[in-house]
């Protein structure tokens, strides 16, 4: 028996670092020395201040957390989880730990005894660097602020190394600006662009704050055409007021603003606002240079399109960007924000492109307003990948007389957008939450009806689309239909307050994603058999929890899970901790699903644990942390024990 644990312990340890360095016979002897110690939660292995023992600690199943006693606080410092080492103290310094052990869950330990490691060391330099590197790495926190949404990739993972978000005042071409004054006459300033060899010129005051812009493209379009004068003064032309940025903003920030204000250059000023002296101009053309790539080219090239088949090789371009942002760990914020922009600007080409067919076929639009919204992932702007649609048409309420006509347009109208994004690649959805749907395509009046019964009669169904449709956004059309139906929702919710117990209740359907020896709950049978659901387990309880706890505090316009989460921080000081580990988690959850996605070509919904490494099981572990502890929360704060 004995002889067949010290197998059991070689066939863990030979998969793991340092050990997998060893020698197979050095290993063995290794072997034989280990002690195997079972703990019981929240059982102390050793305590800060103790002196080491003579042996140095595996996990072979469960957790350990390292803590630090400061004051009257304990601080995490790391986490350790299947195969990892901690207590490295006696092999490197003989003095007492400075960090506490406790086993999180119930946990067996490897305990390797130090007995002849000095000559391993000195014999396997790569595993003594390792063991020291380990032994520093000991005294970090992953989940500090600057790591915040980062899951430590491996570096050869890593594609396109030399891809990165600089500071502006880094780049070479933001140097001395070239300026004129208000006055200046259009060839003259057209002159000095030409001799200083730039795209564009800004315009300022006696002080050289920024008040206009001038660009080539002004020039061709306003003085070439002949609309205005060589002789004119450059007011007469040029664009103000001026868009400013700080010289310590990012690249990543000055792609988010040409997107949203649909412009190519912005100015640099010594404080980022137009009162104060301009130092500096960036153009796309330096993003291009320093990337090679630019979502506002893509959302350009989107509103150009002529044919669905545009858009889809455009959308596919914005994946091979969001790719090189996801394994260089770009900001998931940032990610979402640029492809949000992305997905919009096709579903307001494919909406542009159905009222052209429609014009064609001769149907003339109704004087009653629309709001096409997204739903879902894409209502929450979530939607890295292409998924199924979710989507739904709000029309200005008419009379009675016009209703079925109105009705009958925005129908047809629907059929043709769903249609257009069905050929971009984002399928049908299967259970047809769509505008083109009948059931989802309404007046204003209706929606509020709608909305109403779900609230007042929350049975299983009406909660279920609660789920996909409180999670609406505008996309295109009259957003005021879409506020007066939130400014409904909220008095709504006021007289039933019930309602967000059983929207709570829901929330507390997925069970959690780990199992009792903490390996990932699989599906057990079907299709994706032995496969881990990502949207299921782990991210919808997290998006749930953040839909209820934000419809509670009355906050329209927030629907992203992670920024949700960031208000409810703000909102409820008292748990700031836990719902900023949520939005953390979030955004890890939303990371791997979209790479996984990419790596398998499919929404990423499903993946095989056995094939993610070991940091990446790692990582998504402790993203399910916040999972249980905002059920409790929600349990307690709806009374759901009460609730049938």
């Amino acid at each position: 028996m004995e002889n067949t644990i010290h197998v059991r312990v070689y066939d863990f340890l030979k998969n793991y670092p340092p050990f997998n360095m060893l020698a197979p016979e050095v290993l063995q002897r290794v072997s034989a020395k280990v002690e195997v110690r079972y703990y019981e939660p929240r059982q102390t292995i050793f305590r800060q201040g103790e002196l080491p023992g003579r042996h140095i600690f595996v996990v072979r199943e469960g957790a350990v957390q390292l803590l630090r006693s400061e004051e009257e606080e304990r601080i995490l410092y790391d986490e350790c989880d299947e195969g990892d080492v901690f207590g490295i103290r006696p092999l490197l310094a003989e003095q007492e730990y400075l960090l506490t052990a406790v086993a999180v869950e119930e946990t067996l330990l490897y305990a390797v005894n130090i007995e002849g490691w000095k000559e391993i060391l000195d014999e396997n330099p790569r595993v003594s660097l390792y063991l020291a590197t380990n032994f520093a790495a000991g005294m970090r926190n992953r989940f500090s602020a600057e790591n915040k949404g980062r899951i430590f990739l491996d570096r050869e993972r890593l594609i396109d190394a030399n891809f990165r978000l600089v500071e502006i005042q880094s780049i070479e071409n933001s140097k001395e600006p070239v300026v004129c004054p208000l006055d200046t006459p259009i060839q003259q300033a057209a002159t000095i662009m030409s001799d200083q060899e730039v795209g564009s010129i800004i315009v300022v005051n006696d002080r050289r704050f920024p008040i206009g812009i001038v660009t080539d493209r002004d020039l061709r379009r306003q003085v070439v055409t002949g609309q205005f004068g060589l002789q004119e003064p450059v007011d007469r032309i040029m664009s103000s007021p001026v868009i400013t940025i700080s010289p310590e903003i990012t690249v990543a920030d000055v792609q988010i603003l040409m997107v949203k204000h649909q412009i190519h250059h912005i100015c640099i000023t010594e404080d980022g606002t137009a009162a104060s002296p301009v130092i500096g101009v960036i153009s796309e053309h330096d993003l291009l240079v320093i990337q090679g790539n630019n979502p506002a080219i893509l959302v350009r090239e989107i509103k150009k399109s002529r044919t669905p088949a545009d858009l889809r090789r455009i959308r596919e371009r914005a994946e091979t960007l969001m790719r090189k942002y996801l394994y260089q760990e770009v900001a998931i914020s940032f990610i979402s924000t640029v492809m949000t922009e992305i997905n919009d600007a096709i579903m307001i080409r494919a909406i542009e492109m159905s009222l052209a067919a429609m014009d064609e076929e001769g149907a003339l639009p109704p004087e009653a307003p629309f709001c096409f919204i997204a739903l879902g992932s894409q209502g929450r702007g979530e939607q890295l990948l292409r998924t199924d649609q979710d989507n739904a048409l709000i029309f200005d309420d008419v009379p009675e007389e016009e209703y079925a006509g109105v009705k009958d347009y925005y129908l047809r109208l629907s059929v043709h957008i769903t249609a257009i994004l069905n050929q971009i690649g984002y399928d049908y959805c299967p259970g047809d939450m769509m505008a083109s749907n009948p059931k989802w395509c309404k007046s204003l009046q209706e929606w509020k009806e709608q909305f109403g019964e779900w609230i007042y009669q929350p049975n299983p169904a009406a909660i279920t689309y609660c789920t996909i449709f409180f999670d609406y956004r505008p996309v295109y059309g009259d957003r005021e239909l879409p506020r007066q139906l939130t400014d409904h929702i909220f008095q709504s919710i006021e007289e039933q307050n019930i309602f967000l117990g059983f929207l709570a209740k829901n929330a507390l359907q997925n069970p959690p994603p780990l199992s009792f020896f903490r390996n990932f709950v699989v599906e057990s049978s079907g299709e994706h058999k032995d496969e881990f659901d990502i949207k299921k387990r782990a991210m919808m309880p997290l998006a749930d929890a953040a839909r209820t706890l934000i419809l509670e505090a009355r906050v329209p316009s927030i629907n992203n899970t992670f920024r949700r989460f960031e208000k409810l921080a703000e909102l409820e000081p008292q748990n700031r901790e836990l719902f900023e580990q949520a939005a953390e988690a979030y955004e890890i959850l939303i990371r791997y699903r979209a790479m996984q996605g990419l790596k398998n070509n499919d929404s990423g919904r499903f993946f095989n644990p056995s094939e993610l490494s070991k940091m990446e099981r790692l990582h998504l572990r402790n993203s399910f942390r916040p999972i249980s502890e905002l059920q409790s929360l929600l349990t307690l704060r709806f009374q759901l024990n009460f609730i049938r």
